[in-house]
């Protein structure tokens, strides 16, 4: 049994850091640019850390990834949980809400930016690991899902991902955070993209030919040219990263979503 207000706090004070604490590997590459905004942008994330002011008006909509052992057992549903962490730090800090309760229609905004985006994993044993994603406008808009002929070359799957990024990068608040889902199912690869936001920048793939693949990828669209902001100077992208699933013989999804330069995302564990 884990403690449903132990859930709840730690999920509220990582939900507030990745509000305001900019990544410690995005500040690295933040504080290498010298080009258009440099100084401003490492201003906004001083300003930010230390007023608790967000790092950016659109606080976005939380996407949680929980895997949960077998043996976990829970007061609530999880979702109900993690709703409740979401709208106790989006109703006490000056974050935007930017949920809408119908999509199409009347497109009313909900008022505390729940509900959550919540996809959970059961595994073995007692472990709880929850993993989110403050998703922002500009970059969600930029996922794209492509089911591609399964007789492909590789030239071809990074020239359909490559040339999505030329088209859209820019307008993702650049330098991205690159997540890539292969395989599985159309719906599996674009969660599988999203999981492979949630690693740390720069974390390769544990097999060589995706490793490989990550650092082509990330290359070739650094190659681009688009830049800081998408400005024309300083890197496009800091990382790409895949993640794959069994698939159909007669298919190949290949999915991608991308992070702005915030990279806001965090990581909660809870461990017998």
């Amino acid at each position: 049994m884990i403690d449903e207000n132990t859930i709840v706090n730690r999920i509220e004070e990582a939900l507030v850091k990745a509000n305001t604490i900019l990544d410690n590997r995005a500040r690295a590459f933040l504080n290498d640019y010298t080009g258009p905004f440099s100084a401003i942008l490492r201003e906004n994330a001083v300003i930010s850390e230390e007023s608790g002011l967000p790092l950016c008006q659109d606080t976005g909509f939380i996407e949680f990834f929980v895997f949960m052992g077998h043996e976990v057992i829970l007061e609530r549903p999880i979702s109900e949980i993690l709703d409740r962490a979401v709208r106790n730090v989006y109703s006490s800090n000056p974050y935007r809400y930017s949920v809408v309760a119908d999509p199409f229609h009347h497109r009313e905004n909900t008022g505390d930016n729940t509900p959550s985006v919540v996809h959970t994993f059961i595994q073995t044993g007692k472990r709880l690991e929850i993993r989110f994603l403050v998703k922002g406008g500009g970059s969600e808009n930029l996922s794209r899902l492509f089911m591609l002929n399964p007789t492909i070359t590789q030239q071809e799957l990074v020239d359909t991902i490559v040339h999505s990024v030329l088209e859209n990068g820019a307008r993702g608040c650049p330098p991205l955070k690159i997540g890539i889902g292969i395989g599985g199912s159309s719906e599996k690869s674009m969660i599988l993209s999203k999981l492979a936001l949630t690693r740390e920048i720069n974390a390769a793939n544990p097999d060589p030919y995706y490793a490989m693949l990550e650092e082509r990828l990330l290359r070739e669209i650094n190659n681009l040219g688009i830049g800081f902001q998408g400005l024309g100077k300083g890197i496009t992208a800091y990382s790409v990263s895949i993640e794959t699933a069994p698939t159909h013989i007669a298919t190949l999804p290949v999915s991608l979503a991308v992070d702005c330069y915030l990279c806001r995302r965090g990581v909660v564990v809870f461990e017998d």
